[in-house]
C-alpha cells in the first residue's frame, strides 16, 4: 500500500512520523538572509565579483562569491577572535533559523545538532601558519584549534542553542549541507531528539583553495565577466565559482512542532545518501541514481509526484551531464528544474543547506526561480529548464540534489504540509 507523502518508512517497516522544518537562516553572497537570498535569487542577480584582494593578481582564477554581509559585524570584537570565519557564518545562519522557528521550548537533552562543511576552519590553518613563518610560535592564537577544528561550527552552533542530545559534524565535501539535515531527520526517526539545527558551512576564499581548484580545472575562466562565470547546464560552462556562505534549517518532529503551534514551511519527507566507489573527483550518475531512488522511497512518492527539483548543477561540463542523466532516469523529464548556483556560486559545504531552502521556498511560493547565464543547453541535457524568469509551479513534492568529490551522493525529498 502506498504511504501518504511525507510518512517515510520506519524501523521494521512501520510508517515513520513526518520531520517538518519549522526555521530557516542563510548568509551568502546574494544576501544576508534568506529573504534577502531568496529575493536576490528570484530577481536574477549575480552574487559573483572579481577579487579585489591583491593576491588574486597572481591566480589564473580571480573571481569569486563573497558573502553579502562580513558574518563577524554581528559578533562582538571579543568573540570575533575566537572565530573562524566559517563558523562566524554558521552562528549567523543558525541564529535566524532559531529565531524563524520560534525558537522552540525544549529541554537541552531533546535538542541536537548536526552542521557539515567541506573545508571548516581553513582560512584560520592558513592565516595562523602564515603568523608561525613570521613571527614564530608564540605569536599563534590560542583559539587555532578550536577555531579550524572540522566540528568548531557545529560545537558553536550547539553552545548557541544549548543542545545537549548530540553534536554531529559530517564532513562529505560539497555535499555535507544536506548530508547534515539528512543525519538530523535520522536522529528524529530514531527517537533521539525533538528538535535538530542542521545545514551546512563553508568559507575558505583563499589564494591556496582557489589555486588549488583552479589547477585541477574546475573553475570558470572567465574572469571578465564574473556575473557569466557561472553556467550550469549551459553549453558554455567551463566550470564552477568558488562562493562562501551558511544555511541552516531548523527540523522538528510532526508531534513536538503541533504541540507548541509551530508554523510549517514543509516537510522533510524523505533523504538518499549513497556513495559511488567509482572516482575521487568524476562524478557516477548510477549512485546519483540510486540516492533519487532512495529519497523517493523513504518519501513515499514515486518520481512522477515530483513537481520540481533544485540541481547540484555546478556549471562543470562532466557533472552537469551525469546528473541530468541520473535526473532523468529516476524521475523522467517532467520536473521543473533549477540551478541556484547559477547566481550564489558554489557554497562547497554549505550549498546543499542553502539549496535545501530555496526548494522549501520555491514550493511555499509556487515559483520556481531561472537558471541564470543559461543561453543555449548543452548536449546531453535533457531538462525542463526555468529560463529567462521564475515560473509558477505547483509542485506538492520537491527534490534538492547534492553530490561531492569523493563521490558523496545526497538526495532530501521535500513536500508541501
Amino acid at each position: 500500500m502506498r504511504r501518504t507523502p511525507g510518512e517515510g518508512a520506519g524501523p521494521g517497516g512501520r510508517p515513520a512520523e513526518a520531520v517538518l522544518v519549522t526555521g530557516m537562516g542563510a548568509t551568502t553572497p546574494l544576501g544576508a538572509d534568506v529573504r534577502g537570498t531568496w529575493e536576490g535569487l528570484l530577481a536574477g542577480r549575480s552574487g559573483i565579483a572579481a577579487i579585489e584582494a591583491p593576491w588574486a593578481a597572481r591566480l589564473p582564477v580571480r573571481i569569486a562569491g563573497s558573502m553579502h554581509r562580513d558574518p563577524y559585524t554581528a559578533v562582538d570584537r571579543v568573540r570575533r577572535r575566537r572565530l573562524d570565519r566559517s563558523q562566524a557564518a554558521a552562528l549567523a545562519a543558525a541564529g535566524e533559523a532559531w529565531s524563524d522557528a520560534g525558537p522552540p521550548e525544549v529541554e537541552s537533552e531533546r535538542l541536537a545538532v548536526v552542521v557539515g562543511t567541506g573545508i571548516g576552519g581553513g582560512l584560520t590553518m592558513l592565516d595562523q601558519y602564515d603568523v608561525l613563518r613570521k613571527r614564530g610560535g608564540r605569536a599563534v592564537s590560542p583559539y587555532t584549534v578550536p577555531r579550524l577544528m572540522p566540528n568548531g561550527a557545529s560545537a558553536v552552533v550547539s553552545l548557541l542553542v544549548g543542545a545537549r542530545a548530540g553534536t554531529h559534524a559530517p564532513t562529505s565535501a560539497c555535499a555535507s549541507g544536506a548530508e547534515a539535515i539528512a543525519v538530523g531527520a535520522l536522529l528524529i526517526r530514531a527517537g533521539r531528539a525533538d528538535v535538530v539545527v542542521a545545514g551546512g558551512t563553508d568559507a575558505c576564499l583563499h589564494p591556496l583553495s582557489i589555486g588549488a581548484f583552479a589547477q585541477m580545472r574546475a573553475l570558470s575562466l572567465r574572469n571578465d565577466e564574473p556575473d557569466l562565470a557561472s553556467r550550469p547546464f549551459d553549453r558554455g560552462r567551463d566550470g564552477f565559482v568558488m562562493s562562501e556562505g551558511a544555511g541552516m534549517v531548523v527540523l522538528e518532529r510532526a508531534e513536538f512542532a503541533r504541540s507548541r503551534g509551530a508554523r510549517v514551511h514543509a516537510a522533510l519527507a524523505g533523504a538518499g545518501v549513497t556513495s559511488d566507489a567509482h572516482h575521487i573527483t568524476l562524478p557516477d550518475a548510477g549512485g546519483q541514481v540510486r540516492a533519487i531512488e532512495e529519497a523517493l522511497r523513504d518519501a513515499g512518492v514515486t518520481g512522477g509526484d515530483i513537481g520540481h527539483v533544485n540541481a547540484h548543477a555546478t556549471g562543470t561540463p562532466q557533472g552537469d551531464v551525469a546528473e541530468s542523466r541520473a535526473l532523468t532516469a529516476a524521475v523522467g523529464s517532467h520536473p521543473v528544474v533549477t540551478a541556484a548556483k547559477s547566481a550564489t556560486g558554489h557554497l562547497l559545504g554549505a550549498s546543499g543547506a542553502v539549496e535545501a531552502i530555496l526548494t522549501v521556498l520555491a514550493l511555499k511560493d509556487s515559483l520556481v526561480p531561472a537558471v541564470r547565464n543559461l543561453d543555449e543547453v548543452g548536449d546531453g541535457i535533457e531538462l525542463d529548464l526555468v529560463t529567462g524568469a521564475p515560473r509558477k509551479a505547483g509542485a506538492t513534492a520537491a527534490l534538492s540534489t547534492s553530490f561531492g568529490f569523493g563521490g558523496h551522493n545526497v538526495v532530501l525529498a521535500f513536500t508541501r504540509v
